[in-house]
């Protein structure tokens, strides 16, 4: 049997993080260690999705519930049977990939079929908060050259201005965390395309994706909340352009991999983001962040710490983990 250990961590942020939906000053995480047969370890580290009500604890708790189910031979197609989609699974399938690539001397990338890995440019994000907050913070972002901007309801455009009266240079996308409707999306997206926004990332509620029905826009838009697994794809292929897969959303690297290739089936974009977390969470995501065309892996930007060996970030530019991190 496969031997699993797991250890709730909080992580401080720099400062609070505020979106539309929350606002948090510490990033809590679940880390799972697995031990093989051959005394190999791997290990991987989950947030969980703070929305449909998942914590270290209660992911801890879905972790033991199928720990004897960890047997020497196990796949990550055989966790997709094992456990639900979200952050329980993640770890276990994120810590599983690590196990293997220690036993096989394989790195990751080659067990996903990749041919290598390539640096990418990670947008930096911006938390929700007044004119003086996000000018102070784009002025500090100089140096990122693509930044997401958190808005909601009320703080919008004005926000975008912001940015952009102090990073003339960066590309920007916005996020609305669910917090517009389909008649203030269509009010606002000729002022953000004038803005040169790039991408409305899920301006409409969970469950209300109808809204967006014939929609047309001269702004990508993704879905995020709305986004899963693989199920959820159909049912916004043709109300959105793209999708941020999130491993902590999925349940994984597995499903990750599985739903880049369905999605562009149906013709739907590629974003990969984060629930925020340190670089350990960031690895796994790495590899999904070579099939994308935005990449927000920017977690470990966002706090005072990080873990040793640490993803290399050099002015917004995310190089691959070193292997004696992850992978």
């Amino acid at each position: 049997m496969i031997e699993v250990a797991t250890e709730v961590e909080r992580w401080e942020l720099i400062e609070p993080f505020v979106t539309a939906r929350d606002a948090n000053t510490h990033v809590p995480v679940l880390v799972v260690r697995l031990t093989g047969p051959g005394g190999h370890r791997g290990w991987a580290e989950a947030a969980g999705v703070d929305y449909d009500g998942e914590t270290p604890a209660t992911m801890a708790a879905q972790i033991d519930a199928v720990r004897d189910a960890l047997h020497d031979r196990l796949t990550g197609p055989e966790l997709l049977d094992l456990l639900p989609a979200g952050g329980a699974r993640n770890a276990l399938d994120c810590a599983l990939w690590d196990l293997r690539a220690k036993e096989t001397g394989s790195p990751v990338w080659r067990l996903a079929g990749l041919h290598a890995l390539h640096p990418v440019t990670t947008a930096f994000t911006i938390g929700l908060g007044d004119e003086p907050e996000v000018r102070r913070k784009a002025r500090r972002a100089r140096a990122y050259p693509l930044l997401k901007l958190k808005v909601d309801a009320e703080r919008h455009v004005d926000l975008v201005r912001v940015v952009r009266e102090e990073h003339p240079a960066a590309r920007v996308i916005v996020d609305a965390n669910q917090s517009w409707t389909r008649a203030l999306l269509e009010r606002l997206l000729p002022e953000l395309h004038g803005l040169g926004v790039e991408l409305v990332e899920q301006p409409v509620g969970r469950g209300e994706d109808a809204a967006l029905d014939g929609l047309r826009s001269p702004i990508p838009v993704a879905a995020d909340e709305s986004c899963t697994d693989r199920r959820s794809l159909a049912g916004l292929a043709g109300r959105y352009q793209a999708v941020n897969i999130k491993l902590d959303k999925c349940g994984g690297l597995t499903e990750a991999l599985a739903m880049c290739i369905e999605a562009r089936r149906l013709g739907l974009g590629l974003m990969v983001g984060n629930m925020c977390g340190t670089s350990l969470a960031m690895a796994p995501a790495f590899l999904v962040a070579q099939a994308c065309i935005v990449t927000d892996l920017d977690g470990p930007l966002l706090q005072r710490l990080d873990r040793p060996h640490p993803i290399r970030f050099e002015r917004g530019v995310m190089h691959a983990p070193d292997p004696a991190l992850w992978g």
